[in-house]
């Protein structure tokens, strides 16, 4: 199990739809994953239904800040469906069976997937869409942004091949 699991695990919940569960949780991950502390911290001083309101108005209205990472790269064309056969490759490669009532590319699934088997290339390969999200993120003023400056931040980084 690789050294940032816990992290992508407790991401892959910080990012789904909030719920009681959640709740319950945020003192374990807030210890678990310290680098998820700003959203942790804001989540337990917020009240349920303002959390499910905010996640609602962030990821569910428009794709302006989607969690599928194959629509960064694809957006809404044929060649999604590809990728997300190569989504359910992967999954299948490692032993593992996509089953979610998400598609194969929602960002929480993907995290959980590298949080199990340590295989960052599903989430590197998409790298210019979690920084896109990212971005968008931030200048939308959510916490959900911290989430995705760390799990950016655990993510190798990315060689140029540019010698000096």
């Amino acid at each position: 199990m690789p050294s940032d699991a816990v992290l992508f695990q407790a991401a892959a919940l910080c990012l789904t739809y909030p719920d009681d569960d959640l709740v319950a949780r945020l003192p374990l991950l807030r210890e678990a994953a310290p680098q998820l502390r700003t959203f942790t911290d804001h989540a337990a001083l917020t009240p349920l239904r303002e959390l499910t309101a905010h996640y609602v108005q962030v990821f569910d209205f428009k794709n302006r800040h989607s969690l599928y990472l194959s629509w960064w790269h694809d957006g809404d064309t044929r060649r999604r469906g590809m990728s997300l056969v190569r989504f359910q490759d992967v999954y299948r490669a490692h032993g593992l069976t996509f089953s979610g009532e998400e598609l194969p590319d929602f960002l929480p699934a993907v995290l959980e997937f590298t949080a199990r088997t340590g295989d960052t290339g599903l989430l590197t390969e998409y790298r210019d869409g979690l920084d896109q999200l990212r971005t968008r993120l931030t200048d939308h003023g959510t916490p959900y942004a911290a989430v995705l400056d760390a799990v950016s931040a655990a993510l190798p980084t990315v060689c140029t091949g540019v010698r000096r």
